[in-house]
């Protein structure tokens, strides 16, 4: 019979597309790199078991979600009921872990924060997006910025000058966001996807934003926003990404409009706005650069 230990190394192949190393199977969770991702990084995780049937579990921290696999199928209910416990051991290792890294990521956050400046409004990237640094904080040529969980800083968004971003390893992002503004009693909260995107409607109409830094983050940053703030009318600012199939941010800001009973806004594009342009920002610069006096 194949080794067992081959055959999940041949999974995680299938699966990522390239895994060079040999399987530890001694059921503890080990870190790996995923072929695509960052020079460095170690964002793919697995834990594999030998005794009995053969059990592994597997998965991406950038890409959340697992996968298990098995020798074989259990030829009775007690190897079933082993299966699930292996099943369950390895989801609480793995959100230990998550757990750990999330923390590490925090600490992190806040010592780059403490050590940093704020930031200065002739940074490339704030020049390029017409945008004031507002609250965030650069260390050397890059540009920082924090993201929250309940109030507690916990990541680090960080924008070097041609505009490449990055998180902190390891740093929690679902549920967390970037705010700008102060929430007035009365007034509304926009929910937005880019920190410049938010920084664009900010200085515009003067509201708080609350800036969730992806489309897949809208729904889990409106819904903690939502339990904070129950009687504040939210508005979700979406991307309109017309070049991009099924249209992600439309679709994401209206779902998550719908899911916490928010409003939903997207930019409104004259008749001579390029297709490539796709949020507020966008659009703020694409006006200026086309209407206002050089």
């Amino acid at each position: 019979m194949t080794d067992p230990v081959l055959r999940f190394r041949d999974e995680l192949v299938a699966t990522f597309g390239q895994f060079d190393d040999r399987p530890i199977p001694d059921g503890k969770i080990h870190r790996f790199h995923v072929p695509g991702d960052r020079a460095g990084s170690r964002n793919g995780w697995y834990v594999l078991h030998l005794e009995g049937i053969a059990y592994g579990a597997f998965g991406s921290w950038k890409a959340s979600g697992s996968q298990s696999w098995s020798s074989r199928q259990p030829a009775d209910p007690f190897e079933a009921d082993r299966l699930r416990r292996l099943a369950e051991r390895a989801r609480r290792q793995r959100e230990a872990e998550q757990h750990q890294r999330q923390q590490e990521a925090a600490r992190e956050a806040q010592r780059l924060w403490d050590i940093s400046t704020p930031a200065a409004a002739d940074h490339p990237y704030l020049i390029r997006k017409g945008c004031q640094p507002h609250t965030l904080r650069q260390q050397g040529d890059v540009l920082l910025v924090p993201l929250y969980l309940d109030r507690v800083l916990v990541n680090l968004q960080r924008i070097y000058p041609d505009g490449a971003k990055r998180f902190l390893p390891g740093g929690r992002v679902t549920g967390c966001y970037s705010p700008l503004g102060r929430l007035e009693p009365g007034a509304s909260l926009y929910i937005c996807e880019g920190w410049a995107t938010g920084a664009t409607i900010h200085e515009h109409t003067g509201a708080a934003v609350a800036c969730a830094m992806n489309a897949g983050n809208l729904l889990e940053a409106g819904q903690r926003l939502r339990r904070a703030y129950p009687e504040v009318e939210l508005v979700f600012a979406g991307d309109d990404d017309r070049q991009t199939e099924g249209n992600p941010g439309r679709k994401a800001a209206n779902a998550a409009a719908i899911a916490v009973g928010g409003l939903v806004t997207f930019p409104v594009w004259p008749a001579d706005a390029p297709l490539f342009l796709s949020d507020f920002n966008d659009l703020a610069n694409w006006w200026r650069a086309a209407h206002e006096p050089a």
